[in-house]
């Protein structure tokens, strides 16, 4: 677990030349954890919360991972609000927002205090890159950690604060059900492109009734299935299965088509002529 320095030298724990040393890894300004200890998401979430005030909390991404959403990477600084005024800055690290934090607004999660949930889709889908803010609003859609309404009711409560219209926008386009970040890219380029819109998460039926396999996207109408290959899709098990799904899907009557990152960031129009095509 992390540790104020300074706590443990006042209590004999350690001295000063001992937190100096190679035994503990400096994660912010008087804050250590042992050299040996994984420093994963939870622990510099809970490193950076014995820098926080007794009003702030841990928001935005940071907020979204802690009720499950996969939208903090590790390379992403620790997230926090601190209401106004504050002492608390930004840091290597440590990404501070000054913002007023409503009793209702703060939940207490694993010990750490959060923004609610709403309140972090709020400030998620407040982000001036719409498709992080989607991305965001669904993450946390997905983890069923609140609601589209209640976003929305949180949205005309505030009417007033900076990024509010975007935010709306954002929630329009989100989607309940989506089950990772690039199937929410995948959805936004084919819409963006003036394609229909996919159906999320849908599953696929034979004629008796029996279910098939679940689809990312899908246009149950013309039969047509869209499907992000992530990394894990690489392994020979799931290639196996992989095989065997699709093979199910098409004799129930689909076309899946499979898309990887590198269609999404490198071959947008090939992807898109293959959707255009499949829906004709």
């Amino acid at each position: 677990m992390p540790f104020r320095g300074s706590a443990a030298v006042a209590g004999g724990l350690l001295t000063r030349g001992q937190l100096a040393g190679t035994a503990w890894r400096r994660l912010f300004r008087d804050v250590y954890l042992h050299a040996d200890a994984t420093l994963d998401n939870v622990t510099r979430a809970q490193a950076a919360a014995l820098l926080l005030p007794p009003d702030a909390a841990l928001s935005r991404r940071t907020a979204a991972f802690v009720y499950g959403a996969d939208v903090w990477r590790a390379t992403d600084p620790v997230e926090a609000t601190v209401p106004v005024p504050g002492d608390l800055r930004s840091r290597s690290g440590l990404s501070v927002v000054r913002s007023p934090l409503e009793r209702a607004d703060v939940w207490r999660r694993g010990g750490l205090r959060v923004t609610s949930p709403v309140r972090t889709a709020f400030d998620l889908a407040r982000d001036p890159d719409l498709t992080a803010a989607v991305i965001g609003v669904d993450a946390l859609l997905g983890r069923r950690a609140t609601k589209p309404q209640e976003i929305a009711a949180y949205l005309d409560a505030h009417p007033n604060w900076r990024n509010v219209r975007h935010a709306r926008q954002a929630l329009a386009l989100a989607r309940e059900g989506v089950e990772s970040h690039m199937e929410t890219r995948l959805r936004l380029t084919v819409v963006t492109a003036g394609l229909p819109e996919p159906v999320v998460q849908h599953d696929v039926r034979d004629a008796a009734g029996r279910f098939v396999a679940r689809l990312d996207l899908a246009y149950p109408e013309r039969h047509v299935g869209l499907e992000y290959d992530g990394d894990h899709h690489r392994g020979r098990d799931t290639f196996r299965r992989d095989a065997v799904r699709l093979n199910r899907l098409r004799l129930a009557g689909w076309t899946v088509l499979r898309f990887t990152a590198d269609d999404l960031t490198h071959a947008q129009a090939r992807m898109l002529a293959q959707i255009r095509a499949a829906l004709k």
